[in-house]
């Protein structure tokens, strides 16, 4: 028999307590070109999805203990863009039917001949396979993304999964992860990969402007609008537009947004003409939208809208594997860019860059690396110039406890200092009473005995300095 038209050698996952029809299908799909991975119960199942993805799932819905019913409501919470087929005796055809109603892509009855099987598969494929790609190894779709990290590919399997239908993608992660380039990477590999993907930050543009620059304004709409303009959702029909850091939309446009979404139209500031718009949406956050919502900043209904599907973006000290791909990658890049002759990192320098906290992520990696590249005055990059580089004060390195923490410390010291370790004198400067201040200096690990006397001072600062 020919290989697939659609999917040809797609990994297909296939679960049927049955032995015998097991091996039998398993035979055919493989005679077909289809790589398979067969396995006898749900739990079996659920742990190979954990392994690696397939591209589809077929599934006898009558399983022991756990059944193929219960299976494909796991794949819909975890998976929800992963195909799934039933197979069926009569007595099951209820619940088939019902499945289809939930999202199951279809189901097959019991007996059924190899033609009909191939055919459901091959168009289970041909609709969950993004256009754009040429084959299953193509991976130029995600090509800016480096990554090694198994939660990394596990994300990264899912995205294209979820890119090939047009459901709202709602992405999470901290600040300087790359929300971005993943939504980059999702619409290109999605069926609007040839036509426009606008982005937009929510939280960078002014609430006044922001409704212009969305949805358009005609002549005279307001002062200053002296002819008309095309909002960013009309410049993105057809394609896809990412709203960034969606989480600081102002609730007046959250309610316009809303609207866009429920009635696929959109009307320009100042016009009563609705005009159709094809779009689809992807957003972004790091702040928790859950909390947003009972505080009242954020509209329950539009956060359903955008959150069919969630794909969350591990920080870069979650995916440690990745960093020296990346590190170097960047380095290659950023030499071109500053004409520097540099091979790479020394082996001690790389060790303290996979080591380190990383607390502005994938962002704080590229200003590191470019720092280190602009400095650089040897083909290896040094240990000193990268110690140097993550030492550069950065608003995103502390926390708010974390720096509140370091000024209560260099204060006390500060006091200690003045009044040469009187605890008396220094709380009153402090305007604390002592059994405070000393539960303050405790702490801090301070010891007040250490700042009587010039030679004591030097001590504790040389101590400061060894921390």
């Amino acid at each position: 028999m020919t290989a697939p038209l659609h999917g040809q050698g797609a990994h297909l996952l296939l679960v049927d307590d049955d032995d015998d029809l097991l091996r039998l299908l398993s035979m055919r799909l493989t005679a077909n070109g289809y790589r398979v991975t067969a396995v006898g119960s749900a739990e079996e199942a659920l742990t190979r999805l954990s392994m690696e993805l397939p591209r589809l799932v077929i599934s006898d819905i009558r399983l022991p203990e756990r059944d193929g019913m219960w299976l494909f409501q796991q794949i819909r919470r975890s998976y929800p863009a992963l195909p799934v087929i039933l197979l069926t005796a009569h007595g099951t055809i209820p619940d088939a039917v019902e499945a289809t109603t939930l999202g199951a892509y279809a189901y097959l009855t019991k007996p059924f001949d190899a033609k009909a099987l191939l055919e459901r598969v091959g168009q289970a494929l041909s609709l969950a396979a993004p256009v754009a790609r040429a084959d299953e190894g193509d991976q130029a779709w995600r090509a800016d993304i480096i990554s090694r990290s198994q939660c990394m590919d596990e994300l990264l399997a899912e995205a294209r999964l979820v890119a090939a239908s047009d459901a709202s993608i709602l992405i999470r992660g901290e600040s300087g992860t790359g929300k971005e380039m993943l939504a980059q990477a999702i619409h290109r590999a999605s069926r609007r990969a040839t036509a426009p993907f606008i982005a937009i930050n929510c939280g960078a543009i002014p609430e006044a402007l922001l409704e212009s620059e969305l949805f358009g304004h005609v002549k005279g709409a307001y002062t200053g609008a002296v002819g008309a303009r095309e909002g960013l959702v009309q410049a993105a029909d057809g394609g896809t537009l990412f709203l960034d850091e969606i989480g600081d939309m102002p609730l007046l446009l959250q309610v316009k947004l809303l609207r866009v979404l429920q009635e696929r139209v959109v009307r320009q500031l100042g016009s009563d003409v609705a005009r159709p718009v094809d779009v689809r949406i992807l957003s972004a956050t790091h702040r928790d939208l859950d909390a947003a919502m009972q505080e009242g900043q954020f509209r329950e209904d539009l956060y359903y809208r955008l959150n069919v599907i969630t794909l969350t973006l591990p920080p870069l000290a979650q995916r440690r594997e990745d960093i020296v791909p990346m590190a170097n990658q960047f380095l290659q890049m950023l030499a071109a860019k500053y004409g520097k002759t540099v091979r790479g990192f020394a082996p001690d320098a790389l060790a303290a860059l996979t080591t380190a906290a990383w607390p502005g992520n994938v962002r704080q990696l590229y200003n590191v690396i470019e720092h280190v590249c602009a400095l650089a005055t040897a083909p290896l990059i040094p240990l000193s110039l990268v110690q140097r580089a993550l030492r550069v004060p950065s608003l995103e390195v502390l926390s708010y406890t974390a720096a509140r923490q370091r000024f209560e410390h260099n204060y006390l010291v500060q006091l200690l200092k003045l009044t040469d370790g009187n605890v008396a004198d220094a709380a009153r400067l402090a305007e604390r009473n002592r059994t405070e201040f000393y539960r303050l200096l405790q702490k801090h690990n301070l010891d007040a005995s250490l700042f009587r006397g010039d030679v004591a001072i030097e001590r504790h600062d040389e101590n400061l300095k060894n921390q």
